[in-house]
């Protein structure tokens, strides 16, 4: 069975905002959709609603496929046994976050959106991480961060 998602998510991962998902809504073009009491119920089709095509206007500018992760999460599990034997002021950070380019470390992340875990065994990052969270909103590390140490 597809995942449902309200108009608030739908209209994010379209890109598009709220009420003119809801506009779509009330001309049928939302593919699956409808509502239950008050709220829309909106089924996703490789992790998308999907929008049919209207008579007039322009062309729609909403995705048509899901963003590239903005930034990919990966715990150290090498820091986290070398933290073992450390006093708490030693301890190296184990959590690692990749975004374009930059690689910032520290211990408490939180993700602010939709986000997914990926084992690929046989493709792993450049780090050799063979699981990770690729997010696709902004994340934040609580306490702070560090930059990446040789």
């Amino acid at each position: 069975m597809n995942k449902c998602v309200g108009t608030t998510e739908a209209a994010s991962l379209l890109g598009i905002s709220s009420r003119r998902l809801r506009q779509l809504l009330d001309k049928g073009r939302v593919r699956g959709a409808y509502k239950s009491g008050k709220f829309w119920i909106i089924p996703l089709f490789n992790h998308l609603p999907q929008i049919t095509k209207g008579n007039r206007g322009p062309k729609g500018k909403w995705r048509t496929s899901r963003t590239t992760a903005l930034a990919k999460i990966n715990v150290n599990r090498n820091h986290i046994g070398s933290n073992m034997k450390k006093g708490p002021e030693d301890r190296k950070p184990v959590i690692s976050v990749k975004r374009k380019g930059t690689n910032l470390y520290g211990n408490e992340v939180e993700i602010l959106g939709p986000c997914k875990i990926v084992y690929q065994p046989d493709n792993p990052l450049d780090c050799g991480a063979r699981l990770w969270i690729e997010t696709f909103s902004d994340i934040h590390f609580v306490g702070g961060s560090f930059p990446a140490s040789s």
